[in-house]
């Protein structure tokens, strides 16, 4: 039984090493590199999720919102968002993606995908099932 455990702290140690690594790779292939990790992130949930408040965006991204404040007025002063009033709520603004923002997303998301697609034509068909049943797990447990 000891065995089982210490092989699973193995394998934590792996995938948490393997994952680090990967993300570092992908972060290497951005295309702008005088935007910050943080203002993409909180880009890429704008892409994602549309419009939101600041306060909404500072709670998916587990900020503060004055950090989350600072984050889109430098994404403003880029071009990459902007803010509009709240249809509802005199006391809140909605930001949300220029064109220039989306397209930015969209270039760092063809890069990053391009770099993947290139190592993974370079795997076995069996090695690309095993990753391709690996994200579904991962993806799952990044969930919980």
């Amino acid at each position: 039984m000891a065995e089982d455990v210490s092989s699973e702290q193995g394998l934590a140690s792996r995938l948490r090493l393997a994952v680090v690594r990967l993300t570092r790779r992908l972060r290497a292939q951005r295309t702008n590199s005088t935007i910050s990790l943080t203002q993409v992130s909180a880009l890429s949930t704008l892409f994602k999720c549309g419009p939101l408040t600041p306060g909404e965006l500072a709670s998916k991204e587990g900020v503060q919102p004055p950090s989350m404040t600072r984050v889109i007025a430098a994404l403003e002063e880029l071009g990459f968002a902007t803010r509009r009033p709240h249809p509802t709520d005199g006391r809140q603004a909605i930001v949300e993606l220029t064109e220039a923002g989306q397209a930015y997303i969209r270039a760092e998301v063809e890069a990053r995908e391009a770099w993947l697609d290139h190592r993974l034509a370079e795997l076995a068909p069996e090695e690309r099932d095993v990753l391709s049943r690996a994200a579904e797990i991962i993806d799952r447990m990044a969930g919980q």
